[in-house]
């Protein structure tokens, strides 16, 4: 790892209708404003790439405190949604519900595992960057397919 701090860029270009681009270096995306505030359905907004990277962040770190900790599982399948609301005069996410759905190979690992994922929720950079109450939600199994339900 580098040291701190570290930086990341990103633009974004836009028109007076149609998508915005953003952009890294090298990435391209398009978004638009959600359904919910008379967007298009099927691309993505600034609200829901807030909620992917709460899963995405949440499931990078758990890998990570997984590997340290020596813990071994099988999947781990990650829902978060994210609650917007009116608090304090603003709009903003007030809450981010984490359902994380763990499956091991061994149900003597369960104990374990469950410290784990709350560390995980602890070390998640992106969270720890936001406002919003964040709940976790854990689910533990033994195999992958019951991990699915």
């Amino acid at each position: 790892m580098n040291p701190f701090p570290h930086h990341y860029r990103a633009s974004a270009q836009g028109r007076p209708s149609g998508h915005v681009e953003v952009t890294d270096r090298q990435l391209h995306l398009l978004t638009d404003a959600p359904p919910e505030f008379g967007g298009p359905e099927g691309v993505w907004s600034p609200e829901t790439l807030l909620v992917a990277a709460v899963a995405d962040c949440y499931v990078l770190s758990f890998r990570a405190v997984a590997r340290a900790s020596r813990l071994d599982w099988e999947g781990l399948d990650v829902e978060v949604e994210g609650v917007l609301d009116r608090a304090d005069g603003r709009t903003r996410f007030v809450r981010f519900d984490i359902t994380a759905k763990l499956a091991l190979m061994r149900e003597s690992d369960a104990p374990r595992a469950s410290a784990v994922m709350e560390t995980a929720k602890r070390s998640c950079l992106i969270t720890n960057s936001l406002n919003g109450e964040c709940v976790l939600r854990p689910r533990i199994t033994v195999g992958m397919a019951e991990a699915a339900n």
